[in-house]
């Protein structure tokens, strides 16, 4: 009888990992985890962390530290890796990996970013600075955003 209340008790326990791993990652976009054939970078660091950055942004965005400015489709925070007077980080509310897997639907998320940017260039009174993203390969983070620099 106690062999039969721990598996049902290891069972539920498995049915509400499967239902919350579901919620939590119902708005990401496909990462490869694993892979029946060969697989190149099946999980790369970068992967992982936008995975996690797709959660904790989409999820969870007041848990998100250093966040300096946010709307309802982009959220900014300021590097806390950064050496330079300024540098912002301004991601998407929205998985997308990269510049090359847009669509339409993510034109309302990119023209918010490019108005938010505008926002902290007028508040920070810049005249020198450099708005960046970058592609598969160079990315960190699997995750579309954007840095905003300045000396």
């Amino acid at each position: 009888m106690k062999t039969f209340k721990i598996l049902i008790l290891i069972l539920f326990s498995i049915s509400v990992g499967i239902v919350m791993g579901g919620y939590l990652f119902s708005q990401t976009q496909p990462r490869s985890l694993l892979s029946i054939t060969r697989c190149r970078n099946c999980l790369t660091h970068a992967d992982l962390l936008g995975l996690i950055a797709s959660v904790g942004i989409q999820m969870f965005p007041g848990l998100i530290p250093s966040v300096v400015y946010e709307t309802d489709k982009t959220v900014v925070i300021r590097d806390p890796f950064s050496s330079g007077r300024i540098h912002y980080i301004l991601f998407p509310k929205k998985d997308i990996k990269n510049i090359g897997e847009i669509s339409e639907t993510d034109a309302q998320y990119l023209m918010d970013i490019f108005l938010v940017a505008r926002k902290m260039i007028e508040e920070e009174k810049l005249s020198k600075y450099r708005l960046l993203t970058n592609g598969p390969g160079l990315q960190d983070v699997t995750y579309l955003h954007f840095h905003l620099m300045a000396e």
